[in-house]
């Protein structure tokens, strides 16, 4: 690390004091246990580290008394019947908060739909657009008039469709791409039929913002052992599923066939 650090250091090691070499894979903290030797190059430095303060039996003893004191304490002042009460305040919030919005997001998702549908009807109307101008110079080149004639018409049809979309930078202050031009028709059908139905969406964005919230606080409360609790009752309802099925499906397997047996006849 020396020698990445300094082009000028061309040999760098640590030795004891002895003079044996320390290996390179040695830990720091057993090296800063005595002192050593840094040589580098040909020049050997004498390393004095500090004293370590070691943790004895009864520094971890304390720290374990102290482990107990805030647990007893943590119990004394019921913060589980806290958390739990708290759970189940935030718990009926959110759902009152998830009534409200269940009737905005079907409207919302119908108007999505809709206005969908709108942008892509636009394109494709656009496109067809094209093809019939593009319909009607051809045919004014090659059957009415002449290249020669037509020249000059397709040169202006051309430099009004650049004009056509520097008038929409001017207007809307973005470059004329196709995605955003979708995106842009997309918005303006959303909000104008949102504006038709009556769909508040201050008030939609109020609540989505007030639910994710309000998951979020459930989420702190409930605590980082919370999910790992549900993945390991969800991994134990499979097992037990996958158990039963295969206990289920052997026992058919090993029930014998009932077939009835022919009756004997007498000979007369």
């Amino acid at each position: 690390m020396l020698k990445a650090e300094d082009r000028g250091i061309d040999r760098a090691c640590v030795t004891t004091l002895e003079g044996l070499r320390i290996s390179s894979h040695n830990t720091i903290e057993s090296l800063l246990e005595s002192d050593f030797k840094l040589v580098i190059n040909d020049v050997t430095y004498d390393v004095s580290p500090p004293e370590q303060e070691k943790y004895t039996m009864e520094t971890m003893q304390k720290l374990s008394d102290v482990q107990v004191t805030v647990s007893q304490l943590y119990e004394t002042l019921q913060c589980t019947e806290h958390n739990s009460i708290l759970e189940r305040e935030v718990i009926a919030e959110l759902e009152q908060v998830i009534l409200e919005l269940q009737p905005l997001e079907e409207k919302k998702l119908e108007l999505e739909v809709a206005a969908e549908r709108r942008a892509n009807l636009h394109s494709w109307i656009g496109l067809v657009a094209m093809a019939v101008q593009f319909g009607i110079l051809a045919r004014l080149t090659w059957w009415e008039y002449s290249w020669d004639i037509m020249e000059p018409v397709t040169y202006f049809v051309t430099y009004a469709t650049g004009m056509l979309c520097y008038i929409y930078f001017v207007v809307t202050r973005q470059e004329y791409m196709l995605p955003e031009v979708m995106n842009r028709r997309y918005l303006k059908a959303f909000h104008r039929r949102a504006k038709a139905v009556g769909l508040d969406l201050t008030r939609y964005n109020m609540l989505k913002d007030q639910a994710y919230e309000l998951e979020t606080t459930l989420k702190i409360i409930r605590g980082p052992l919370w999910n790992h609790k549900n993945k390991v009752e969800q991994k134990l309802r499979q097992k037990m599923r996958s158990s039963s099925s295969s206990s289920s499906s052997s026992s058919r397997s090993r029930s014998p066939s009932s077939s009835p047996s022919p009756e004997k006849t007498k000979p007369t």
